[in-house]
């Protein structure tokens, strides 16, 4: 299989997240790429030109994270990360659109705070920023479980951009639950191996 990813992805980092977790990374190819210049190699594979994108060792080309998510879960012989049925699945699934949700509000915001600032666009930062908030507030209520799932994964990783993208605006100070979580959650092997850090 081979994975065109940016090292710095929140996305990718889920599906490495997923590949070490059931013992298959050492199957899995990085190919590196830059979506936003749209290289050939990435657009034969995906004409959206985003990052993750997963060729099978079938050929078959995926996209994006929950469904490559998805598909790694049905190889190998380690436990699931998407629950089968009943409760627990659609926590996890809910998780990972919290988690997921972060990510789709940070980081076009941390590329509008990069741009030239008007009224407009400080209206769409602000209101990417209050998504956020009220999302980390809501998993303060109710953090993830200890247990590696799909949703405790991509609300780990969704926290790891925020420290590594936005370390001005801490969230830890109220929401002392949520943080407690993250700091023993962090601590898993696959989960620490892939901290998020500047490409070099």
């Amino acid at each position: 299989m081979k994975l065109h990813h940016s090292p710095a992805s929140p996305y990718v980092r889920k599906v490495r997240i997923c590949a070490i977790t059931r013992g298959i990374d050492s199957r899995i190819k990085l190919v590196p790429c830059n979506p936003n210049t749209s290289p050939a190699a990435l657009l034969a594979d995906n004409p959206l030109s985003k990052v993750p994108t997963l060729v099978t060792e079938d050929g078959v080309a995926l996209f994006d994270s929950p469904v490559i998510c998805e598909y790694l879960d049905s190889l190998g012989d380690a436990l699931p990360m998407f629950p089968a049925h009943g409760a627990a699945r659609w926590r996890a699934l809910k998780l990972q659109a919290m988690g997921d949700g972060i990510l789709d509000a940070c980081v076009p915001r941390r590329m509008e705070m990069q741009r030239p600032q008007d009224e407009g666009r400080a209206g769409v930062v602000a209101r990417m920023r209050a998504a956020v908030e009220r999302t980390l507030d809501a998993l303060e209520a109710d953090p993830p479980h200890k247990a590696v799932d799909i949703g405790s994964i991509a609300v780990a990783c969704a926290l790891g951009y925020l420290d590594f993208r936005f370390p001005q605006q801490p969230w830890r100070q109220t929401r002392p639950r949520l943080a407690a979580w993250f700091e023993v959650f962090s601590q898993d092997p696959a989960v620490a191996a892939t901290a998020p850090k500047e490409p070099t």
